[in-house]
């Protein structure tokens, strides 16, 4: 899996290799699907402070497509982890669907003979 890390403020560029470690993690068990992975980081408020961390987790398959999660946060750490989790539980459910055999009416008159 190729990971892509993007960030524009020198704080968030300093979680360049936790945050490919943390993807690895989450994706572990969907890594086949999963070919490329990109995180950006970014300061919505910049140094005002406040929760404008900002982690954007952009996951492309083959077969569902790209899914793009943002969350925002206080600190860039729980920032990630939103994002991950959240992209991690919409990737499997669109890898659920898409795999789902579909049943058309010739099966089900096939299953009533």
């Amino acid at each position: 899996m190729q990971i892509v890390f993007e960030s524009r403020d020198a704080d968030g560029a300093q979680m360049r290799d936790l945050s490919v470690a943390r993807v690895r993690f989450a994706l572990r068990r969907l890594a086949t699907f999963v070919p490329h992975a990109k995180v950006q980081f970014s300061d919505v408020n910049g140094p005002r402070g406040g929760v404008d961390k900002r982690c954007q987790v952009e996951l492309k398959t083959d077969t569902a497509g790209t899914v793009v999660i943002a969350s925002l946060a206080r600190d860039w750490r729980t920032a990630l982890d939103r994002s991950l989790g959240r992209a991690t539980r919409v990737l499997t459910r669109s890898l659920q669907r898409v795999q789902k055999p579909v049943r058309d009416r010739t099966a089900k008159l096939a299953l009533d003979s």
